[in-house]
């Protein structure tokens, strides 16, 4: 594991070797496979990879949402020192909202269709404060204010299908932040936004994280979000991290591999862009059937016959950044 940023306090949330795994009839599927991390306050963890490499299914296991059959078999989840996986269901469930909240990537499917946005809200609310159902609704109101829905009086007695997909995802980020959480995860907060929107969303969280302190663990497929925002990044692939660096360090110069083959395939605004873009060849493997040695090999211009059989860890290869591949 990378050694932690020099501090004069411990990481808010420190993650240890978490492994989530779904027990199939055809095999054993290693969703999150080893990952390891932490966060300081107010910092932006940008967790970045192809889609099935295993981010949503991590950010899931940090909340203790993971769907069935899958389940967590192995690690830690360390918020402020306590571990969240030893906790009892109903511990955890105090935890969440408060201590770790999370915004889903799909606005439309995790609102109730047939409440209004502000009893959704203030629902939350009452989950985990003790407030009459008048100060709830209130509260409710002042969240949609926050999060820069116009008339927010008005609006919290619409149904979610009367707003935009825009305003969806600030009503879930209201819902998010309506028991000021230490740790948010935005799971992909801007897919199927306009790129207007887009930033907007974004603007809004590094806003919200700053006004209220909250430490940010940022999912996405786009560099181009982590370059603006991201403090960290961890680079995953397969189910585990395979890179982890400061944001300035991965774009100036990536260690692995597959780091550097995303960067040359992001496309460039104001400077040449010279014939097609490159890609990274093959696909994502089979969970299933992973390669032995290093899962990214079959897809690596580098590789060599020792990356058949040597399965790297995620080590320290210079002060503060680790990478997973023994050609570095």
């Amino acid at each position: 594991m990378i050694a932690a940023r020099p501090s004069a306090s411990p990481p808010l949330l420190e993650v240890c070797d978490l492994r989530t795994v779904f027990p199939l009839d055809e095999g054993v599927v290693r969703a999150v496979d080893g990952v390891s991390f932490a966060l300081e306050r107010g910092r932006v963890l940008g967790l970045v990879g192809e889609s099935g490499c295993g981010k949503t299914m991590t950010a899931l296991s940090l909340m203790r949402l993971v769907p069935p059959p899958g389940r967590i078999v192995a690690g830690q989840v360390r918020l402020e020192g306590r571990d969240l996986l030893g906790l009892a269901e109903r511990e955890m469930r105090a935890v969440r909202g408060a201590g770790l909240a999370m915004i889903f990537q799909e606005p439309m499917t995790s609102l109730n269709p047939v409440f209004t946005i502000g009893s959704q809200i203030a629902e939350a609310i009452r989950l985990h404060r003790r407030v009459p159902r008048r100060a709830a609704w209130a509260r409710a109101v002042e969240l949609l204010d926050e999060v820069g829905i116009p008339e927010p009086q008005r609006r919290a007695r619409d149904y979610p299908h009367r707003l935009s997909g825009g305003m969806r995802q600030r009503v879930m980020i209201a819902i998010a932040i309506s028991c000021e959480p230490r740790v948010l995860i935005a799971d992909e907060p801007t897919t199927a936004l306009d790129v207007t929107i887009q930033a907007e969303i974004l603007d809004l969280l590094r806003t919200l994280r700053e006004r209220h302190g909250m430490a940010l663990v940022l999912i996405t497929h786009d560099l181009g979000v982590v370059a603006e925002q991201a403090d960290e990044v961890a680079i995953m692939y397969a189910g585990r991290i395979v890179e982890y660096a400061t944001v300035l360090d991965v774009f100036e110069r990536p260690l692995h591999p597959y780091t550097q083959a995303l960067l040359r395939s992001m496309p460039t605004l104001g400077g040449e862009q010279r014939g097609r873009l490159e890609t990274i060849p093959g696909q994502v493997p089979d969970l299933l059937h992973l390669p032995s040695g290093c899962h990214f090999r079959d897809r690596c211009p580098k590789a060599i016959g020792a990356c058949a059989e040597e399965d790297p860890p995620l080590e320290e290869k210079e002060r503060h950044r680790a990478a997973a591949c023994i050609r570095v």
